[in-house]
C-alpha cells in the first residue's frame, strides 16, 4: 500500500540541501553585471539621509564581549556543513557599489559572533544561527532562552558557553514564541529524561499547535518561497547573499521539539525558575502566533522576544503566512512601555544586540511603538480615502523621526509589502476595481501583453531602453508577462535577470535582496537539480494533531481525480483512544473526530505507526506484519483512498510559468 503523506514544511527546509551543490550550482548560474549609476545614485542617497558615522550600535554589539571559537564553520556528526559564520568575514569592509550601504551595515552587526556577556548572569551567543540563544544564571544553572534552530548550532554554542564558564546543568528552557529559530536546537540541550528529572520548559499559551499549524496546510510553498527570501541559494559575497536583516543565515542542521511543562496564559503571570523571578506579558497573534515576553527584576532586564527589534519586522512575511496586526503588535510594545519603561536598565531579544540605560530603553521601545502604529494607520487611513493596495505604498513614507533610527529601518521587513499587508487584513486582495474581478492568468495575461506591444522584440527593446536608464520597475512588469509568454525566450529572461540584479543592490531588505537575485538565478538557469531539503522533524510529526493530519491530507487530495470517487474511511489509532470517520465527497475530504461509519472500511492503527508511516521508516505491509497496523474491510478500498492523495514537488518554478 502507498505510504500515507506527511511533509511538514517549515521555513528552514529549503536551507537543508547539500551546501556545496548549492554554491556550485549557483555559481554556474551566475552572470557577473556592472553596477548600474541609478542604483549607485540610489545607494547614495540612502548613505546621506542616514547618520553612518553614528557608531553606537557597533559599540553595543561588540559590548560584553568574551570569546568566539575559532572554527568558521559549524558541522555536524558527519563532517556535513550546518553554518558557515565566517562566510561572513567579507562584510569587514566598505559596502561595495553592489550592496546598500544600511543593509550592508546590519549585516556587519548581525555578523558579529560569539559568547557575550549582557549583564553579570546573564550571557547571549549570537552570530551561530538566524537567533540568538541567552542563558540566565540561576540558583543550580541554566535558564535558557530560545535554543536557535537546530541541535548541532546549539551544541556548538554551548561548547563555547561551557569552554569560558564552566559546564552548568540546564535548569529550564523558555520557548518565547512558536516560530522554528527559538525552539529547534532543544534537543541539543535535553530530553525527555531531564524533563522527567525536573528541568522546566516554559512556552506561550497555545504553542505546540502552533509550531506545527502555521505552516503546515501551505507548508511545501512556504518553503520553496523560503529558499528565496533567505539567500540559501546564493553564494554569501558581495553580489549575493550578504544577511537577511533579522540574522544573517539559517543552520540547517536536525530541528527538534519538546512540549512544555509549564504555559503562559495571560499578562501578568509570575514564575520563580530556579530562584529567577520572572513577569509575563502574553503577545499572541502578533511577531508570531503565540508569544510572550517577560522581566527579570532581579536584573532589572527586559527580554523583548521577537516583538522588539532593530529592524521593521514583516506584517507579511514574504515566504507567506497569515498577515499580522500592526495595531495589535503596537499596543504591546506600549504595554512594555508603561508596565517595565521606569524598570528596566536592559532589554534584551531573540535577534539583534542588547540597550542598555532606561532612557535608551524608552527611546527604542517608543520608536518600535510608533513604526507598526504608523504604517497599520496611515494605510488605513489612505485606504479610507481610496487609495488601493498598490497605491498606498506609493504614498506612505515614514516620518523623519522614526525613518532615520536605524533600528526602524526595513532590512527585514519594508514599508511597501507592510502597507500591503494591513491593506489585506481589513479588505483581502481585492482593491474594488472591476477589472480586477476576473484578470488573465499570468501565462495568458502575458501572451496578451507582449501582442499589444507588438511582440517580443518590442518589449525587450522597450524594457532595455529603461533598464538603460536605471527604471527597472516597470522594465521588471514588463519582462515577466513576456517570460511568462514566451519562458523559452533566454534574451528577455537574461534582461529581467539584469534588473533584478540591479534591484537587488539597491534593495535595503534583507529579505527584498535575496529575492531578487535569486529570482536571477534561477532565470539564468535551473536549480532543479539540488537535492531535495528534509522538510520534517520526527519531533514535529509526532507532536503534529491528528485533526491537523486530516486537515493535510485535504489539502493534498486531488480534487478532480477524487471527484466522482465518493467513499469512507473509518480511522482509528488505538492507543490514543482517538477515530475519524473520513469522508471524500464531491473532490473533497472531510473529517468527523470521535465518530465511524459501521459501513466503511477501517484502518486501525498506533501513534508510533502513523508516525514511522509518515517519516518513512516504515511500510504499512511491515507494520501489519507487526501487528501495528491492522485492516477492517476491502485493502484495495483502503488502498484506493490514499492514491487520491499527492504530495507537491518542492522544486516548483517562481519565475517562470
Amino acid at each position: 500500500m502507498r505510504n500515507l503523506i506527511l511533509s511538514l514544511c517549515l521555513f528552514l527546509a529549503a536551507c537543508q540541501a547539500q551546501t556545496s551543490s548549492q554554491t556550485d550550482i549557483a555559481d554556474s548560474a551566475s552572470t557577473s553585471i556592472d553596477v548600474s549609476d541609478a542604483v549607485v545614485q540610489k545607494n547614495q542617497a540612502t548613505r546621506n539621509y542616514l547618520d553612518f558615522e553614528d557608531q553606537t550600535d557597533f559599540e553595543l554589539a561588540e559590548r560584553g564581549f568574551i570569546a568566539s571559537l575559532p572554527d568558521g564553520v559549524i558541522n555536524d556528526e558527519g563532517g556535513n556543513e550546518v553554518y558557515d559564520y565566517a562566510g561572513f568575514d567579507f562584510l569587514n569592509t566598505k559596502a561595495p557599489s553592489s550592496a546598500n550601504p544600511s543593509l550592508w551595515r546590519q549585516g556587519q552587526l548581525n555578523a558579529k559572533h560569539g559568547l557575550f556577556e549582557v549583564t553579570e548572569g546573564i550571557y547571549q551567543i549570537r552570530g551561530y544561527d538566524l537567533s540568538n540563544i541567552t542563558f540566565i544564571q540561576g540558583n543550580t544553572g541554566w535558564i535558557v532562552v530560545d535554543p536557535l534552530i537546530t541541535k548541532e548550532a546549539v551544541t556548538f554554542a554551548k561548547r563555547l558557553l561551557d569552554e569560558q564558564l564552566g559546564e552548568q546543568p540546564i535548569r529550564a528552557v523558555i520557548f518565547t514564541h512558536s516560530h522554528i529559530d527559538h525552539y529547534g536546537g532543544v534537543r541539543g540541550l535535553i530530553s525527555e529524561v531531564d524533563i522527567a528529572e525536573g528541568v522546566e520548559v516554559i512556552a506561550p499559551l497555545g504553542f505546540v499547535r502552533e509550531t506545527v499549524s502555521e505552516n503546515i496546510l501551505a507548508g511545501n510553498a512556504m518553503s520553496r518561497r523560503a529558499s528565496y527570501m533567505f539567500g540559501s541559494l546564493l553564494p554569501k559575497s558581495p553580489e549575493g547573499q550578504i544577511g537577511v536583516g533579522l540574522g544573517q543565515g539559517i543552520s540547517s542542521g536536525t530541528p527538534g521539539l519538546v512540549h512544555p511543562t509549564t504555559t503562559i496564559d495571560h499578562t501578568g503571570q509570575t514564575l520563580n525558575v530556579d530562584g529567577v523571578d520572572m513577569e509575563f506579558i502574553l503577545t499572541l497573534g502578533a511577531e508570531a502566533p503565540s508569544e510572550f515576553m517577560f522581566y527579570l527584576p532581579q536584573f532589572k532586564a527586559f527580554c523583548q522576544a521577537e516583538i522588539i527589534n532593530r529592524t521593521l519586522h514583516n506584517m507579511y512575511t514574504p515566504r507567506g503566512a497569515k498577515v499580522r496586526d500592526g495595531r495589535l503588535w503596537s499596543q504591546y510594545i506600549d504595554q512594555a512601555i508603561y508596565m517595565y519603561g521606569d524598570k528596566a536598565e536592559i532589554s534584551f531579544g531573540s535577534h539583534h544586540w542588547p540597550t542598555w540605560g532606561q532612557d535608551e530603553i524608552v527611546e527604542f521601545w517608543t520608536g518600535q511603538r510608533d513604526l507598526y502604529r504608523y504604517i497599520h494607520d496611515q494605510t488605513l487611513r489612505l485606504a479610507n480615502q481610496g487609495f488601493t493596495m498598490h497605491e498606498i505604498p506609493e504614498r506612505l513614507n515614514l516620518p523623519d523621526g522614526i525613518a532615520k533610527s536605524f533600528y526602524n529601518r526595513g532590512y527585514y521587513g519594508t514599508v511597501s509589502h507592510n502597507a500591503k499587508a494591513q491593506y489585506q487584513l481589513y479588505f483581502g486582495y481585492f482593491d474594488g476595481n472591476p477589472a480586477n474581478l476576473d484578470p488573465l492568468g499570468p501565462e495568458a495575461a502575458g501572451k496578451k501583453f507582449v501582442e499589444y506591444m507588438g511582440g517580443a522584440h518590442n518589449v525587450i527593446a522597450k524594457a532595455q531602453a529603461d533598464y538603460d536608464k536605471g527604471e527597472f520597475r516597470f522594465a521588471a512588469t514588463a519582462l515577466n508577462h513576456l517570460v511568462f509568454a514566451e519562458p523559452d525566450n533566454q534574451a528577455a529572461a537574461n534582461l529581467l535577470a539584469d534588473i533584478y540584479t540591479q534591484m537587488g543592490y539597491q534593495a535595503e531588505s534583507g529579505s527584498w535582496r535575496n529575492f531578487f537575485l535569486t529570482g536571477a538565478r534561477e532565470l539564468r538557469g535551473s536549480i532543479e537539480q539540488l537535492p531535495t531539503p528534509k522538510t520534517a522533524s520526527e519531533d514535529m510529526i509526532r507532536s503534529l494533531p491528528l485533526d491537523l493530519y486530516f486537515d493535510l491530507l485535504a489539502v493534498r487530495l486531488n480534487g478532480p481525480k477524487a471527484a466522482k470517487k465518493d467513499r469512507k474511511l473509518n480511522f482509528a489509532v488505538s492507543d490514543t483512544d482517538q477515530d475519524a470517520l473520513l469522508i471524500i465527497s464531491n473532490g473533497t475530504l472531510h473529517h468527523r473526530m470521535g465518530q465511524m461509519d459501521e459501513d466503511a472500511p477501517t484502518l486501525t492503527l498506533t501513534r508510533s505507526a502513523l508516525d514511522r508511516i509518515n517519516l518513512k521508516q516504515a511500510s504499512i505491509r511491515e507494520l501489519m506484519k507487526e501487528g501495528s497496523v491492522s485492516i477492517d474491510g476491502n485493502p484495495l478500498a483502503i488502498k484506493g483512498f490514499f492514491d487520491l492523495i499527492e504530495e507537491p514537488p518542492f522544486w516548483f518554478e517562481i519565475v517562470r510559468p
